[in-house]
């Protein structure tokens, strides 16, 4: 007797979909009370939170509907496929952002890290200065935010994932 697999691209869009919509309100709070530029770390925690609990609930999903089998590589796949599409979705915000609601987003924050290395390095010189905003500018183009956006989705995911997968796993009695 075999056990029929779950649909797992319909675990992963649905919980994708969720999470990205969920990071995208947090997005939305942020800008609202002006934390988009330089956000507290409190805001990194919710972040890491709504992706640890939207992929922990994706494979719990995932689990309930295999006979309450999971292997390793099934979180990992359920896990990863879930943090890539929020990921998409937050990108998408992110350029929406930078582009449509706030074209000046790149020049602001460099007026935010101009302030910030004028307060963190008071005995900074002008050349130092000047070194530094530009070697942060270069990492605070739009695509380069996104790519970092997406990549550091996935890779929280991965290992999101393999805890998860870790903890949950159990041999399938179906499998040889």
């Amino acid at each position: 007797m075999e056990n029929p697999q779950p649909n797992s691209k319909k675990i992963i869009l649905n919980y994708g979909l969720m999470l990205g919509l969920i990071s995208v309100l947090l997005g939305v709070v942020m800008y609202v009370t002006n934390a988009y530029l330089n956000p507290s770390f409190v805001y990194s925690l919710i972040g890491f939170a709504i992706l640890v609990v939207f992929i922990t609930l994706g494979i719990n999903a995932y689990k309930k509907e295999n006979a309450n089998y999971l292997s390793i590589k099934e979180a990992l796949k359920i896990g990863v496929g879930i943090s890539l599409i929020g990921g998409i979705i937050s990108v998408i915000w992110l350029l929406l952002l930078m582009y449509v609601i706030e074209p000046d987003f790149i020049s602001q924050l460099a007026d935010v890290q101009r302030e910030q290395i004028d307060s963190q390095y008071p005995n900074m010189n002008d050349e130092q200065k000047q070194n530094a905003l530009e070697m942060s500018a270069k990492f605070s183009s739009p695509g380069i935010m996104a790519a970092f956006s997406l990549v550091g989705n996935l890779f929280f995911g991965l290992l999101i994932s393999l805890v998860v997968g870790l903890i949950k796993k159990n041999k399938n009695p179906y499998e040889a």
